[in-house]
C-alpha cells in the first residue's frame, strides 16, 4: 500500500512538472515549434518519461487545451436561469480576471491556437465547446425572458467578457509597456471592478455593493 501511494505521488509530481513545462514551451513556441524533447528538457525529465504519461505531443497539447476551458468555465458551468444574473456575471468576470493573472500562459496558448485557425482542436472538443456555449446562451436568454436584464445578444455578451478578461493575459506585454511597469494586484482589482461595472450596467443590472467602483478621487 505504501509503495502504491509513493508511486502515485511520484506520478502526480511528474505529470505536474510536464504540464507546467508544456505550458511554457507551447506559449513560447506554439504547437508547431514545440517538441517533446524541449518539453522534457524544460521539465528536467527524460523524454521517455514525458511519453510515458502523454503518448504524443498532440495528446499533451490536447490536455492543455482541455484544462484551459475547464478552468475558464468552472464557475459559469453551474449557473441556471434561477440565479441572479448580476451576481453570477460579476463572479464569472472576477474568476476569469483572476485566471488571466495567475495562468496567463494558458490564455496565450489558446489565443495562438484560435488565431492560427484552430488546427489542433478535434471534432469532439469542438462539439463539447459548442454544447457548453449553447447551454450558457440559454441561461442568459432565460434571464432576459424573465425580465431580469436587458435584451442583449447572449453570445455577443460572452464574447465581450472573454475578450476583455483575456486581454490582460494575452496583451500583458503591451499593458506593461504602456504603464511602464507590470500590473500590480491593485491594478488587477481595479480592472476587474471597472469591467464588472461596464458589463452589468450595459445589461441593465444593478451592480452588487461589493463591486461598485469608487468615484474618482475617493480612494
Amino acid at each position: 500500500m505504501a509503495k502504491s501511494k509513493a508511486g502515485s505521488s511520484v506520478g502526480d509530481k511528474n505529470r505536474r512538472l510536464i504540464l507546467q513545462a508544456a505550458e511554457q514551451v507551447f506559449a513560447q513556441c506554439g504547437f508547431g515549434g514545440a517538441s517533446v524533447q524541449k518539453i522534457a528538457d524544460t521539465a528536467g525529465l527524460p523524454k521517455t518519461n514525458v511519453l510515458y504519461y502523454f503518448k504524443s505531443k498532440q495528446a499533451l497539447y490536447q490536455s492543455i487545451l482541455s484544462r484551459i476551458l475547464t478552468l475558464w468555465n468552472s464557475r459559469f458551468d453551474q449557473a441556471t436561469g434561477h440565479d441572479d444574473p448580476a451576481i453570477t456575471l460579476a463572479e464569472y468576470i472576477t474568476e476569469k480576471m483572476q485566471l488571466s493573472q495567475t495562468h496567463p500562459l494558458l490564455s496565450r496558448i489558446f489565443a495562438m491556437e484560435i488565431i492560427n485557425g484552430a488546427p489542433n482542436l478535434n471534432d469532439a472538443f469542438n462539439e463539447a465547446h459548442k454544447a457548453w456555449m449553447a447551454s450558457r446562451v440559454d441561461v442568459i436568454q432565460q434571464w432576459i425572458d424573465a425580465g431580469k436584464m436587458h435584451p442583449v445578444e447572449p453570445a455577443f455578451l460572452l464574447y465581450n467578457i472573454w475578450g476583455s478578461t483575456q486581454h490582460y493575459a494575452d496583451f500583458a506585454t503591451q499593458i506593461t509597456h504602456l504603464q511602464g511597469q507590470k500590473m500590480t494586484q491593485s491594478d488587477f482589482d481595479s480592472a476587474t471592478i471597472t469591467l464588472i461595472n461596464m458589463v452589468l450596467k450595459g445589461c441593465g443590472l444593478v451592480v452588487p455593493e461589493k463591486y461598485i467602483k469608487p468615484m474618482a478621487g475617493t480612494r
